[in-house]
């Protein structure tokens, strides 16, 4: 039975991974972004998550909480005051994981893993909000109720039906209703 078995070993013992979580979760904070292994990536964003949520909640406790997980006390002072005021209006999904490649040695898949800056969200809703915007101010085209119009230089086959010439569709049989109207 796997019963609390849950999360990702790493191949490290309990102390080292959690020593190498704590050290990529302090770099992440202070660098903004790190380049890891997917794995390691995907094992890190809840607990970076969990950190932003502690530094929006602000009280001393959930301070205290972060420096005792934190290794740099200069990165938990930036997450508390510069990091937290991006996120305040965000309900979570602060960390975005992008896949790079592979790693030239052992060929294991990279990924970068970065907190979201808040310009990038609030020029996509600006750029959603004009698109918008634009298709309601601009009057559509109304469609014709003939059917599909012909490109230029073409003739439909009701075009050339009403010149008098044969159907190039209709094949032997136009050709032959021709011949009768000579």
């Amino acid at each position: 039975m796997r019963h609390r078995k849950a999360g990702k070993e790493l191949s490290r013992n309990t102390s080292h991974r959690r020593a190498m979580l704590r050290n990529m979760v302090t770099s992440l904070m202070k660098y903004d972004q790190i380049e890891t292994t997917d794995t390691k990536a995907k094992t890190i964003r809840p607990v970076a998550e969990k950190m932003i949520t502690l530094a929006k909640r602000g009280d001393l406790h959930a301070r205290r909480q972060a420096l005792s997980y934190m290794q740099d006390k200069s990165a938990t002072h930036r997450l508390f005051d510069e990091i937290k005021d991006r996120y305040l209006d965000r309900q979570g999904g602060y960390v975005r994981i992008v896949k790079k490649g592979f790693r030239k040695g052992d060929g294991a898949p990279v990924s970068v893993i970065q907190l979201l800056a808040v310009e990038e969200e609030k020029k996509t809703k600006k750029k959603e909000k004009k698109k918008k915007a634009e298709k309601s101010s601009s009057p559509r085209p109304r469609k014709e109720k003939k059917g599909k119009a012909a490109p230029a230089g073409e003739k439909t086959p009701r075009s050339a039906e009403e010149e008098g010439k044969p159907d190039s569709s209709a094949g032997v049989a136009g050709a032959a209703k021709e011949r009768e109207e000579d």
